[in-house]
This record gives C-alpha cells, structure tokens and sequence, in this order.
C-alpha cells in the first residue's frame, strides 16, 4: 500500500500520476481538509475536489481548480444582487457543495459524503479527508490573522505570512481509512506530494497522531519539492519561504519537514542541491518534476516510486 498526502494542484497532479500506476486496491490519498469553510452556506472542500475533479478526468486544465467547460450564471446573478462574490463557484461546481452540504446536514460524515462522490464520478482509488472533525487553518500575517480562504483569495496572499496556527485542530482524529492507511502492516511508502508544504501539507501533519507515526514508521517517508528553481509553480508558498526566511528551494524544503522524512526528490534544475540536501541526513534524488501533461504526472509517479525502492532496500 501507498500512502500519499496532498493538497492543491500540484497534490492532485501527483495523486493523479500515482493512480495511473497503483491498483486502487493499493493506494490511499490523503487530502488536506484545513481549507474548508462554510460559505453561502454551503461546505466547500476545495483540496478534497481538486483531486477528485482530477482523477475523474473533469479538472479545468487552464484555471487549475473547478471543472472545465465551466459556467458562471450562479456568480453573475449573485453579484448584480449584491451577494459575496470574492469567492468562485461555478455552476456545475456548485452541484458538488450543494449535494455535500446536503449529505452532512443528514449526519453523514466527511469520508462517507467524499466515498459516495467518488462513486459517482466513477472514481475508483480511495481519497479520503484527512479528518472527518471540522478544522481551520488560520494563517498569521503581519496584519492579523486570517482564514486561509480569506488570505488566499480574498487578500491574494498579500499581507506578509508569519505562521499557521489550526482552529479545532486539538479535538481532531485522522479519518478512519487514514488511520488504517497508516497503521497498515503492508504500508510501503508515505509520499508527501508536490504541494504547499504550510497550509497543504502541515495541516495533515498537525491531526493528533500523525507525526508520531510519521517519526516512529519504518516506513520510507518522502516528499517531492513544489520549488523549482527558486518558484512555486502555482501558490504562495514561494513567498511564504521567503518571508519565514527559509531558503526558497529544496534545500528550505528539507528544512521545514526536518526529521520527518527520509527523501526528497527535486527538479533537474535544482540538480546542484543534492549534495546539500544529503548533508543533511535526507536522501534526494533529481529528475524532472515540472507536470505539464498526464504522461509527466505518470512519469514522475514512476520515479517517485522508484526512488521508494531504493530508500526501501536500505532500511532496517
């Protein structure tokens, strides 16, 4: 079994690239939950449909997020009556929260509402939340502290990023197909995919237990760099190095996950980092991780796995 926790596009272009090489029956996807938030009264998951949309084949290539051949009569009628706007819903998106609103307000939970989804758009491997409890990540600026939402969209990241911290996070449990994921005995890799490793990937982190089985596993844990030659290729977490200080690139990758992982792959570009990065106790290992096209996505899930094996072969 593969394990792999992810966030945003670039979580979901990997988790794609995994499926099109794992059996369903081995692999489980971890989506990040710490960026949901009720809104027009609707519960909006945005990670959780990111890689939904991806894996079932109806993401929207160009924006990165929603569904293609998207509408917008919902957001025109909302604005010429004055309502929020700031945040968009397209129309068949809009079909997503509604029908989710719908299924928790019957007292389903959050795995149980993602699974029936899943089966819907005929999607075969498992995603599941990281946790079924409702949990915020509130991001730290200089100008006070915002919902993630609300930095990412509404302020477009603007004020300068101090931190994270979690609302409700202390009351939380990992899900229960996330629990058994990683307590599994045939567990044989835990990939951190390509995504914000602040609000994408640490807000899984941060789910009572995680990182205590993360730190005691004998499992190989790795995690793909979302910084290419010194960029994010999409989202803020570029800027959010740079204002926590942190080298922006690989290097400041391996620094913020720390004792947590044993590998890290990185861009060719970056190539010239991987002495630096094993110097610090964390393999690494460079080819190309820059997802144009599914066959990159495919390309870079064969590697990543590739790389699992070695890391494999050299562990007690």
């Amino acid at each position: 079994m593969i394990l792999a926790l992810a966030g945003g596009v670039g979580g979901a272009k990997l988790a794609h690239g995994l499926a099109r090489n794992i059996d369903p029956s081995e692999l489980v996807i971890a989506v990040n939950t710490g960026d949901d938030f009720l809104h027009l009264d609707y519960f909006i998951c945005p990670d959780l449909d990111s890689v939904l949309y991806k894996l079932a084949g109806i993401n929207d290539i160009e924006r990165g997020w929603g569904i293609r051949d998207e509408s917008w009569n919902f957001m025109e009628s909302l604005k010429k009556v004055g309502g929020e706007d700031w945040f968009q819903l397209g129309d068949k998106d809009l079909a997503t929260h509604i029908e989710r609103s719908r299924l928790l307000s019957e007292g389903q939970t959050l795995s149980e509402v993602t699974r029936a989804l899943c089966r819907k758009h005929n999607v075969v491997h498992t995603i599941v939340p990281m946790t079924d409890h409702r949990v915020g990540t509130i991001v730290d600026t200089q100008e006070g502290d915002f919902f993630f939402q609300d930095y990412f969209v509404r302020l477009r990241c603007e004020p300068a990023f101090t931190g994270v911290h979690y609302k409700g996070m202390e009351d939380a449990t990992p899900s229960p197909q996330f629990s058994k994921a990683l307590e599994s005995a045939d567990l044989k890799a835990i990939i951190f995919c390509p995504s914000n490793p602040f609000v994408s990937i640490d807000p899984i982190l941060n789910v009572p237990g995680v990182t205590g089985a993360l730190r005691t596993t004998e499992t190989p844990v790795i995690a793909v760099s979302p910084i290419i030659g010194g960029q994010a290729i999409k989202g803020p977490a570029a800027k959010m190095m740079a204002e926590l200080d942190l080298p922006v690139s690989p290097l400041g990758i391996a620094q913020h996950y720390g004792g947590l992982i044993d590998g890290l792959i990185i861009d060719n570009e970056d190539r010239m980092l991987v002495g630096p990065i094993m110097a610090t106790g964390i393999d690494a290992y460079a080819t190309n991780t820059l997802m144009r096209s599914a066959e990159d996505e495919s390309l870079l899930a064969q590697e990543t796995l590739s790389f699992v094996r070695g890391l494999s072969g050299n562990r007690p």
